[in-house]
């Protein structure tokens, strides 16, 4: 037990932590009750945040008898949502999966995610593989197309297809880990435009249900009790400043923080060195920022979710991956997410593709630029002032199995393996600083698998929530496969929004 002197509360201690922990970034702070005049607006259920995981948490939420109002600081909701392709991972034997003759447990897809690594919730992937198939079942019913194609491709299918492997199901170790099923769920539309008409159909939903919606408005401060339980938000509306009372909960829905490069910067520094943020603007870290001053906790604030750019570009894969060591670091037919991964977290951020004349780009793109090219090995590894020999030596053995179709040392596809022997040899750069490597957070506050809030004892933080990247959820570094954020923001999203309008964050 916590023993503090002079009367201070263990709630007071947990505030104070809270603000000392935001005061480094944004000198954050909550608004006791007792110094609010009166509410300027009330609601049941506030919601802040009109990307998929406020709007499915605000649907739920007035599906079980709750007022819901939504508030949005950007001038159009949708947030980092509505840019995506509207990937939802799901499995377990969803009804596309069945129709389209794909066997899926499961188990298996709790094997396969839960092989993300130490960090892996294991209780949140335990229940959202349980009902993963129900929760295709709800976005279906919602009026979200899919169509019933399945595409063998590797990548997010460039037509209609719905169902295609989004993630490193295919690759080793994973492949050893759990049987490989295609799980990833998008919407049956030509393009990249899912995630647009997905957040296009939910919202019509909330609307339909009688949720409110207020964009251009900005989260400045919770309001709590004498007790500790959240009670409501000010805001900034237009300049001015307004009160809202929530007489359920708050459910912070705000996304992550990859736009706010102080806060990247002290918490994520590999993240930092990423040369695109890949989430809306509204990605500032808010909702993280306005929990730990009411004495949150975070977790994972380094995790994120980095793609190196081979997405479509299957020919470069019987090339092989090096790093500044020049040597190979994993299967190059690994999924994007996975190399990504490894390059920021493992490399330092550097690495190269090197490839021979037929393992060039395919189609040109302007992804990633050549680093150095050369008639033999040695000319390549001096432009790029590898180690003498080292890149000569991973190639030599890389060639000696690939004779055989074999790769014994990371087991990439044997379609994919065959020597390099041709000049001219490029080196192609896929350093994070230097080609098209997008990047979002993965970590944020701590919750329950119902989306409560908990602070540093572990202890729920009456009525307030957090879902989508605004909190640590499914995904974890590495992330694994596409869908799985997705996946988690319209899944506990619902989960949250249901919870909040019960009350069940008020005790």
């Amino acid at each position: 037990m916590l023993h503090t002197h002079e009367g201070i509360s263990r709630r007071r201690l947990l505030a104070g932590l809270g603000l000392a922990a935001g005061a480094a970034l944004t000198e954050a702070s909550v608004l006791p009750r007792s110094q609010l005049p009166g509410w300027d607006a009330r609601t049941g259920v506030l919601v802040v945040g009109a990307g998929a995981a406020g709007v499915c948490a605000a649907i739920e939420a007035a599906r079980a008898g709750a007022e819901v109002l939504i508030v949005e600081s950007m001038p159009r909701p949708g947030g980092s949502s509505a840019m995506s392709a509207g990937v939802v991972y799901a499995g377990g034997g969803t009804a596309l999966q069945r129709a389209l003759g794909v066997q899926d447990g499961v188990e298996d897809m709790y094997r396969f995610l839960a092989s993300a690594g130490p960090h892996a919730p294991l209780d949140k992937i335990q229940v959202y593989c349980e009902e993963s198939a129900a929760h295709f079942d709800w976005l279906r019913a919602q009026g979200i197309p899919y169509r019933e194609r399945l595409s063998r491709a590797r990548g997010a299918p460039a037509t209609d297809e719905s169902l295609y492997y989004s993630g490193n199901e295919l690759a080793w170790p994973a492949r050893e880990v759990a049987r490989p099923a295609p799980r990833g769920h998008l919407p049956g539309l030509a393009g990249t435009a899912g995630g647009r008409r997905m957040m296009e159909i939910l919202l019509a939903r909330a609307g339909a249900l009688g949720v409110r919606l207020r964009t251009g408005v900005a989260a400045r401060q919770l309001v709590v009790e004498s007790d500790g339980r959240v009670a409501g938000l000010i805001v900034d509306a237009a300049g001015q400043r307004q009160a809202i009372g929530a007489a359920r909960a708050v459910v912070l829905a705000c996304g992550g923080f990859v736009y706010d490069r102080q806060m990247l910067r002290r918490h994520a520094p590999a993240l930092y060195e990423c040369s695109a943020a890949w989430a809306g603007a509204g990605d500032l870290g808010d909702g993280i920022k306005l929990a730990v001053a009411a004495g949150a906790a975070t977790v994972h604030m380094e995790h994120g979710c980095a793609e190196a750019p081979l997405a479509g570009l299957d020919s470069v894969l019987a090339g092989i991956l090096v790093n500044a060591a020049g040597q190979r670091f994993i299967a190059e037919d690994s999924s994007p997410l996975m190399v990504g991964d490894a390059i920021v977290r493992h490399q330092g951020g550097r690495a190269w593709l090197i490839a021979d004349q037929r393992s060039a780009p395919a189609t040109r793109q302007d992804r990633f630029l050549a680093a150095a090219r050369g008639n033999t090995l040695g000319d390549v590894a001096v432009q790029l002032d590898l180690p003498r020999g080292a890149l000569q030596h991973s190639i030599a053995y890389y060639n000696r199995h690939a004779a055989n179709g074999e790769d014994p040392l990371w087991r990439k596809s044997p379609a994919l393996v065959r020597p390099l022997q041709g000049p001219p040899y490029t080196a192609w750069n896929l350093s994070v600083a230097d080609s098209f490597f997008p990047v979002y957070t993965l970590g944020g506050l701590q919750t329950t698998v119902g989306g409560a809030v908990l602070n540093g004892f572990g202890e729920v933080i009456g009525g307030l929530y957090a879902v989508g990247r605004t909190a640590a959820g499914l995904p974890v570094a590495p992330c694994i496969a596409q869908g799985l954020s997705l996946g988690d923001c319209t899944f506990f999203g619902r989960r949250a929004g249901a919870a909040a309008a019960r009350g069940e964050g008020l005790a």
